[in-house]
């Protein structure tokens, strides 16, 4: 069973005018909604009230894609959490929707520019989605908050500082060594 995702820094104070919004599956809607209430923790804990925190619901995960496609046209949040759970049956359906729910949503920000955040729970039995839903693997919909606010804390940086961003955040690739010129005939 995999673990608890890292522990992400706390993001410096979330400007008060953004906004985030929530995508929840209504399919398996009690783990979901575990889900749901994770994300919410986190945004409290990062300082936004309820009314900066929108939760739209829809009928499964694979419709999350399209509707965080649809929030993030809007240009109305700063960052869109997707929660949902899918828990594998007898037939390939499982990886099917997981697979796509996860292409979607990854489609989603890099189209945008709107972090769009993963909290889909995959498990082999509603027991492991219990435990990824606030069990003690903890909570995937928090942690996909956590995820959401950092981005988009990284977003306005550069935006405002450049792609560098701020020291603080900023990330050097190793240094290739130059490659010998290729000598041909002169």
């Amino acid at each position: 069973m995999a673990g608890r995702a890292p522990k992400s820094r706390r993001p410096r104070a979330v400007r008060r005018s953004h906004r985030f919004a929530i995508v929840a599956a209504r399919f398996n809607e009690r783990i979901t909604q575990r889900l749901v209430d994770g994300a919410r923790a986190a945004f409290g804990a990062a300082g936004l009230g309820v009314d900066r925190v929108e939760v739209h619901w829809v009928p499964g995960s694979f419709e999350l894609p399209q509707a965080a496609a649809l929030l993030a046209a809007t240009r109305r949040y700063a960052g869109i959490v997707c929660v949902g759970v899918v828990i594998r049956g007898q037939t390939p359906h499982f990886e099917h929707v997981a697979r796509e729910a996860a292409a979607g949503i990854r489609e989603v920000a890099l189209a945008t520019g709107v972090p769009a955040t993963f909290g889909v729970v995959t498990a082999f039995s509603e027991e492991q989605a219990w435990e990824r839903a606030g069990g003690a693997v903890g909570n995937r919909g928090g942690e996909a908050a956590e995820a959401a606010l950092a981005m988009a804390e990284w977003i306005e940086d550069v935006r405002r500082h450049g792609a560098g961003g701020r020291p603080a955040h900023r990330v050097e690739a190793p240094r290739a060594e130059p490659r010998p010129r290729a000598r041909g005939p002169r």
